[in-house]
């Protein structure tokens, strides 16, 4: 009886398997690369790095001219029928400039999520990425692992035992950030346009960006604006200052205007005396502070001699 049972329980080759040599079988393990119309081929939704007609793009242009596409994009398969372009933007958007129909494609198998992550890994291999940039591709690296309920239980990292947290854990240890430094970006999604790209063109610090998003959308208005009618931008003691009188319920537009009109320390007009002048006239071995307090006092005294002169001849 025992001997029937297992002659019964043997698994049966598939039909693939009757009909189909192993080359062929092999072959359809492998990744298809198909040229595929462009217009067929959407662009990832809410694509969070920027492409630009810059200097790059127009040198990438060049390139697919005389070469055609080296690396294929990666696309995925819609429910729709169409595809969707997980890697490759800016080739497309080159083939696009080109005027070309078709773009070099590898169709994989993925869902949503499994998408996303992929698209935000591989944009970061870029040498140059834009703070905004990597804000909302961590926003949605870290919406994505969420969705999937998958976490890092072999990370370095110790964390508060909150889902959040230790999703942003986890893209900390794939891109070398604490998760603090990781949801610190993600705040700064937040910010309104106009302040994320002042932050992209260095005239606004990180730390300053992430103390203004906690600010609301009026008042990151009212910010812009003041540093408009100031021409400046706000230090960071500044925007902490804002963050705290937001939180308490204080700030308003004009509070917002009140402290950014304030002189910051940096901004203050300084006087600087190269070392050489000061030479053979300061003793030797004095340091910075000491030679301060030491030009300090010899204009304190010079200051009193021509008070005295000045008596002297009324």
């Amino acid at each position: 009886m025992s001997k029937a049972k297992n002659k019964l329980e043997m698994k049966l080759p598939s039909a693939d398997d009757l009909f189909s040599t192993e080359e062929q079988r092999q072959d359809a393990k492998l990744t298809k690369v198909y040229d595929i119309s462009i217009a067929e081929i959407d662009d990832f939704p809410e694509h969070p790095f920027k492409v630009k007609d810059d200097e790059d793009m127009q040198n990438l242009v060049e390139s697919i001219r005389e070469r055609g596409v080296i690396t294929p994009a990666t696309v995925r398969k819609k429910e729709d029928g169409r595809y969707e372009i997980v890697s490759g933007h800016r080739r497309k958007h080159a083939c696009e400039l080109l005027g070309l129909e078709t773009l070099r494609c590898e169709v994989v198998e993925l869902t949503k999520e499994e998408a996303t992550v992929m698209m935000v890994e591989s944009n970061f291999q870029r040498s140059v990425i834009l703070p905004s940039e990597k804000a909302f591709a961590y926003k949605m690296r870290h919406e994505a692992l969420a969705h999937q309920g998958k976490r890092d239980p072999t990370s370095g990292q110790i964390v508060p035992k909150s889902d959040a947290n230790r999703s942003s854990a986890q893209i900390g240890e794939q891109t070398g950030e604490s998760y603090k430094t990781v949801q610190r970006y993600i705040r700064l999604t937040n910010l309104i346009p106009e302040l994320l790209d002042m932050m992209d063109e260095g005239k606004i610090a990180f730390s300053v960006g992430v103390e203004l998003s906690f600010l609301d959308e009026a008042l990151q208005r009212a910010v812009l604006d003041a540093c408009a009618l100031n021409d400046n931008t706000p230090s960071y003691a500044q925007a902490v200052r804002m963050h705290k009188a937001h939180a308490a319920g204080t700030l308003d537009h004009d509070g917002v205007g009140a402290i950014l009109c304030e002189e910051k320390a940096n901004q203050r007009e300084k006087v600087t005396i190269p070392l050489d002048r000061l030479k053979g006239k300061i003793p030797s071995g004095y340091d910075g502070r000491q030679m301060q307090e030491y030009v300090l006092k010899a204009l304190e005294y010079y200051h009193r001699y021509l008070q005295r002169r000045k008596e002297s001849e009324r």
